[in-house]
């Protein structure tokens, strides 16, 4: 037997020894995430330089980032009976949306994603450094087509990707700071689980949502690090000087505030509605009606041409008059997500990733022609939407092969 291979049965039945430990304090209660966890690499999600096989599958913290500039700021990912937690926690279906708030690296998606194999995992994280280290890793996995991360701050939600069925909060959070997030609930049923409460110590709680009424559940005690919030968007300078940017950064931010002021929500705490929660969403495929799923064909189609013609349009003002068109279909198409297994949310980011560019290209626009800097940027900006056109498109050929597909 080879270094590698003893390395691989070390690894192997330290996992199996964690996981048994789990099982046996009744923490781990979920059989798949007991697969999951077989399945998942957690050393993938470290980088070399912090991996410590010593720490690898104890039920610890393990490190992945650190900041020799700053050394306070480090990130872990979390102990294997939080993870498990946090992951049972969701009540996690097939079909689930999950939006997670703060990356671990990426593991804790990579779990959940085999908990909600048809649903679509967005990530939020604040640290660009961090959102790329995860980005890597679920590329090197394969993972990056049903799980994507975005660098945007985490305390706002994503409520134009709304509603979600389920969020995580991997951070810990204010009680006043939570209300926008629950807005973006899904009215059915949708389930937020956060270490809610002050820096010193938290409650991880279980919120679900029932039409307009909230059911809290207080599940254990525990010590989280704040929510990191601080943006470090790559490519800000390019757009701080747009009209627009600032006109739709100042609207989100009356919205925003408008939503936590005038939205607060009442939590009614109860120690058995969670357990009322249906486990079994799954859509059979024999409800599909053949009329429909035409219709489902007809409108994917329909995007492709326009995104097709999105690609080559010059005009900037026919482009976003694309893009709305676009939105439109895809706010039709919602009520097939399910049963169809649509990546509309994959979809919604992307377009709204090439709106931002055009806001870009229009802005930059208004800047002499001939300033080989402005030039310059003009170029890198529309090769990046290209980019982002193509992405959507290839999203959508598989879309458009999956429906057709379906029986």
């Amino acid at each position: 037997m080879d270094r590698n291979d003893r390395f691989t049965d070390k690894i192997k039945n330290k996992k199996k020894h964690l996981l048994d430990s789990l099982i046996l304090n009744e923490i781990l209660k979920d059989k798949r995430l007991i697969k999951a966890f077989m399945d998942v690499p957690l050393e993938q999600f470290i980088p070399k330089r912090f991996l410590k096989i010593v720490r690898l599958y104890e039920d610890v913290p393990n490190l992945f980032y650190y900041d020799e500039q700053n050394p306070n700021n480090y990130r872990t990912i979390s102990a294997p009976h939080m993870i498990s937690i946090m992951l049972q926690g969701l009540s996690l279906t097939d079909d689930d949306d999950l939006l997670i708030l703060g990356a671990k690296s990426g593991y804790i998606a990579a779990l959940a994603h085999k908990l909600a194999p048809k649903g679509e995992i967005i990530i939020l994280e604040a640290n660009s450094e961090i959102a790329k280290i995860t980005s890597e890793n679920l590329k090197r996995l394969k993972l990056d087509e049903n799980i994507s991360i975005i660098v945007k701050n985490p305390l706002n939600g994503m409520p134009e990707l709304s509603p979600w069925q389920k969020i995580l909060v991997t951070g810990a959070i204010e009680q006043s700071r939570i209300n926008p997030l629950l807005n973006q609930l899904d009215e059915n049923g949708g389930v937020l689980f956060a270490p809610i409460g002050p820096e010193i110590i938290q409650m991880y709680t279980q919120i679900v949502r029932q039409n307009k009424e909230y059911f809290g559940k207080k599940q254990l005690q525990v010590k989280f690090s704040p929510l990191i919030t601080q943006l470090e968007l790559d490519e800000l300078e390019l757009i701080t000087d747009l009209d627009e940017y600032e006109q739709s950064i100042n609207s989100a931010n009356i919205e925003n505030n408008q939503l936590i002021n005038s939205n607060r929500v009442q939590i009614k705490y109860t120690s058995d509605i969670i357990d009322e929660i249906s486990t079994d969403s799954h859509i059979k495929l024999e409800s599909i009606d053949k009329d429909q799923q035409n219709l489902v064909i007809t409108y994917l189609e329909e995007i492709e041409s326009i995104i097709k013609n999105l690609k080559k349009e010059e005009n900037i003002d026919r482009c976003f008059t694309n893009i709305e068109t676009i939105e439109l279909r895809l706010e039709d198409l919602k009520k097939y997500k399910k049963l169809y297994q649509i990546k509309i949310k994959r979809m919604q980011n992307i377009l709204n990733q090439i709106r931002s560019y055009n806001i870009i290209r229009k802005g930059l626009e208004k800047e002499e022609g001939s300033d080989p800097e402005i030039i310059e940027q003009k170029l890198e900006i529309l090769n990046k939407q290209i980019e982002e056109v193509n992405l959507f498109l290839e999203i959508l050929k598989e879309n458009i092969h999956k429906v057709k597909t379906l029986y």
